[in-house]
């Protein structure tokens, strides 16, 4: 039986991840996308992409297009290319690893060199938590940068599952709030916020629901 049905999505947004190659930039993504660990032996050559819905609100849901990208020198000029049309930005640092938390500045300035005024929202995020023993950056000293940077601040573990779904959460949040506030355009060119689709019917609740996940907001 045909019936009418809100919109699919309100928003889509944009979404790019960075950070150093094997920080676990597609480990995570997995994990969010596919509510499994995949231990991912190969670094991401360019860009992969990922998506999946959330409910951020009753009723109110938004697609995340995530994108994956490389963490070697010599991909910087395709991810720098993605930044402009990012609405939010999640930077990836292993906690197991300084150099990575030492890169942290520099994709930083790139993010706000190569993306619009104010865009991405981005989110700094402590990757592999789960190995308490190995950390060589204190949960204190990175959410101490995050603040002075204007940063939210997150820690995961794509192996536990620990944090992810609160971590992309977190942003798609500040990224919702940002677009109801007017501070974010919705639709415009270049702004990483496309407007929903909204269906004239669907044929069943199953259907219109084929794909959705529930969340933890």
């Amino acid at each position: 039986m045909e019936r009418h049905m809100e919109a699919i999505w309100l928003y889509q947004f944009r979404i790019i991840l960075v950070g150093d190659s094997t920080v676990g930039k597609s480990s995570l993504l997995r994990r969010f996308t596919e509510g499994r660990f995949v231990q991912v032996s190969d670094p991401t050559v360019g860009v992969d992409f990922f998506s999946r819905l959330l409910e951020l609100e009753p009723g109110k849901r938004v697609k995340l297009q995530l994108w994956d990208t490389a963490g070697q020198e010599r991909f910087r000029s395709i991810t720098q290319s993605y930044y402009r049309s990012s609405v939010g930005g999640i930077l990836v640092f292993d906690v197991t690893s300084r150099a990575t938390f030492e890169s942290c500045p520099r994709w930083l300035a790139e993010a706000r060199m190569h993306g619009q005024p104010g865009r991405p929202l981005l989110l700094l995020l402590g990757h592999k938590a789960d190995k308490a023993e190995e950390r060589q950056v204190g949960r204190q000293e990175a959410e101490a940068y995050a603040t002075a940077q204007g940063l939210p601040y997150a820690e995961a573990s794509a192996l536990s599952g620990q944090g992810v779904e609160e971590a992309f959460t977190c942003l798609a949040k500040e990224v919702y709030g940002a677009v109801k506030a007017g501070l974010v355009p919705a639709g415009g060119e270049g702004s990483g916020v496309t407007c929903g689709i909204v269906p004239s019917t669907v044929h069943s609740s199953e259907e219109a629901r084929a794909g959705l996940r529930p969340c933890a907001c």
